[in-house]
């Protein structure tokens, strides 16, 4: 999980060079107007992750295509119950 920050819109627009280096350390910088996030910087490495999982989002996997033990784990999985 990314370390994140909290900062005012008006602190971040002031600032921006400094929390744009920030955002390296903290990974993402949430913008807050009057208490409650209306935006986020990323850092370059957040940004990527961002992405990548986007992408995935829109993977469709085939049954077919899945090892052996990815279909037998779904097969014996259980609704409500934590994988282990």
């Amino acid at each position: 999980m990314a370390a994140t920050r909290d900062v005012s819109a008006t602190e971040f627009s002031r600032n921006f060079a400094r929390y744009r280096d920030e955002a390296i350390e903290a990974k993402i910088i949430h913008v807050t107007s009057h208490g409650r996030v209306i935006g986020a910087y990323l850092s370059a490495s957040e940004a990527a992750r961002y992405e990548r999982l986007k992408r995935r989002e829109r993977q469709s996997l085939v049954v077919g295509d899945l090892p052996d033990d990815v279909v037998a784990a779904i097969e014996a999985a259980e609704y409500g119950i934590e994988a282990k």
